[in-house]
């Protein structure tokens, strides 16, 4: 049921070439559905003017595609990405690493993350005997990081083939440390910037996003 590591098959590889970005064959109503919730989601939040909800959210799903437009760099130059979604698992493939629902839960991440942090955000663990002690922000990004990179394990284990690992190094140890780690650091720690420096943050963040997707997709690299 659950997969740690790629296998490096021709069958995975298979999958991968097989894949069609952007095709709407399998379209269906769920793509509007669940746009519909992201969008009651926050603008909730902005109704009840909860900004720093807000920037949490915006700020970990900037950096999710950040590293999918890297990851589908990747896979241009070198043949395959390190991660891949199947065209069975999905209604409509953005990305050759993401499909719409996922990307949409990742909209929804951030929020999820900050919203479970303790009410007192400077609350340290550990501090026993005069040490400074672990910040809550880290441990909740620790803890989020974990429980999705076990999520992904079990999706590419799936028969549908949810996630395919091509590459036999690349799996859920990786995916724990070089993704949902920064993911969830993003969420927990920009909405506590200084307003000035989480404004920059977040305008370099997707102007970087938009800038590579603008000039990436009609060269057919992404």
């Amino acid at each position: 049921m659950f997969k740690f590591w790629g296998d490096g098959s021709q069958a995975a590889m298979d999958l991968v070439n097989q894949i069609k970005v952007r095709s709407t064959e399998n379209f269906n109503w769920t793509f509007i559905f669940i746009l519909a919730v992201v969008f009651y989601v926050y603008w909730s939040e902005v109704h009840k003017k909860n900004t720093e909800v807000v920037i949490a959210g915006f700020a970990l799903y900037g950096v999710h595609w950040l590293y999918e437009i890297c990851n589908a760099i990747i896979g241009h130059v070198f043949g395959y990405p390190l991660w891949s979604v199947s065209n069975e698992s999905t209604t409509f493939i953005l990305l050759i690493g993401v499909c719409w629902e996922l990307s949409m839960m990742f909209s929804l991440a951030g929020i999820i993350s900050f919203k479970m942090l303790p009410a007192d955000r400077n609350k340290r663990y550990f501090t026993k005997g005069g040490k400074k002690g672990i910040s809550c922000k880290l441990v909740g990004a620790i803890e989020m990081a974990l429980l999705f990179a076990l999520f992904e394990s079990f999706l590419a284990g799936t028969s549908n083939h949810s996630f395919i690992w091509v590459y036999k190094w690349w799996g859920v140890l990786p995916v724990f440390i070089t993704t949902y780690v920064p993911f969830f650091l993003a969420s927990n720690y920009v909405p506590d910037m200084e307003p000035k420096k989480r404004t920059r943050f977040l305008c370099i963040e997707w102007g970087l996003v938009a800038l590579l997707l603008i000039v990436l997709i009609p060269l057919g690299i992404i």
